[in-house]
């Protein structure tokens, strides 16, 4: 499974709040720790970057903290008997419109600031740039897996799905907000194309970080991109194939932040139940 986005996948869910959930709800969380340390999941591999190793804790950005990961992963190893591995590829600060833009998108249509088009001119910055590393990180990780995990047995490997949670630098940009519906349809064909899946799982995750209901000065920006994120689940060349992940629902607007304003306030309940409802949505 592959997991890709910006900073909210990269994750900021904190390890901190999460020992705390573990002892005053472990109904809910208890399982995630035995004799007093974090469970690693044999069944369950993650390549993040240059960590890799067993599922557990600290596989966000910094290490001290969690990413939907744990949550997605827990899901899907409790519901399918093959090894899993997961691949995460996440940046913060990148949008679809530039830097995760795909391939059939062509140019972007819209202008460009003066201070990015030198960097463009010069080739220090490439549109579509994080697009390409995507795929070769994937690429690079599935051809190297008896290396990077000696307990692979050689039988071979099967891509069985793609989370994307992102938006957050399209929200905030009209032109980038514009382009998002179209531009997530192309990513998700060119992701096919590019991995040689052409009905490739995906589970499109909600920008929810500003909650149910958003305030009413920035409602019609967070509105718009969530429409363009559900559209393609409802698409009829995705029929089946495409799903949509709500995340607002976990928002938890009281108590205390671990973040900030930002990231979902950096609460682990919230990251954790978002990798949740996308190992679900899956």
């Amino acid at each position: 499974f592959i997991l890709v986005g910006q900073s909210n996948m990269q994750g900021k869910g904190s390890i901190e709040h999460l020992e705390q959930l573990v002892t005053e709800n472990p109904t809910q969380y208890g399982h995630l720790k035995k004799n007093g340390r974090w469970i690693k999941r044999d069944d369950v591999w993650i390549k993040y970057w240059d960590k890799k190793g067993p599922l557990t804790v600290g596989y966000g950005s910094p290490d001290n903290r969690i990413g939907p990961e744990l949550g997605f992963g827990q899901i899907m190893g409790d519901a399918l008997d093959n090894q899993i591995l997961i691949i995460k590829v996440a940046w913060g600060g990148q949008s679809l419109a530039l830097d995760f833009r795909p391939p059939s998108s062509g140019k972007p249509t819209f202008p460009i600031n003066e201070k990015l088009q030198k960097r463009i001119d010069s080739g220090e910055y490439q549109v579509g740039g994080r697009f390409r590393q995507m795929i070769r990180e994937v690429k690079t990780t599935l051809a190297n897996l008896a290396d990077l995990f000696p307990d692979y047995n050689g039988r071979g490997y099967e891509i069985a799905g793609l989370i994307w949670f992102q938006g957050f630098n399209d929200v905030i940009n009209d032109n980038y907000r514009k382009e998002y519906r179209t531009n997530l349809s192309n990513f998700i064909r060119d992701v096919r194309k590019e991995l040689g899946t052409p009905r490739l799982p995906v589970v499109i995750g909600e920008l929810g970080m500003a909650g149910v209901k958003v305030d009413p000065r920035y409602a019609h920006k967070h509105y718009a991109i969530r429409e363009a994120q559900q559209a393609p689940s409802q698409m009829p060349e995705f029929a089946g194939t495409v799903g949509y992940a709500r995340t607002s629902p976990f928002v938890v607007e009281q108590g205390k932040a671990y973040d900030g304003g930002y990231h979902y306030r950096g609460r682990a309940d919230t990251f954790y139940n978002i990798g949740i409802s996308f190992g679900r949505a899956m």
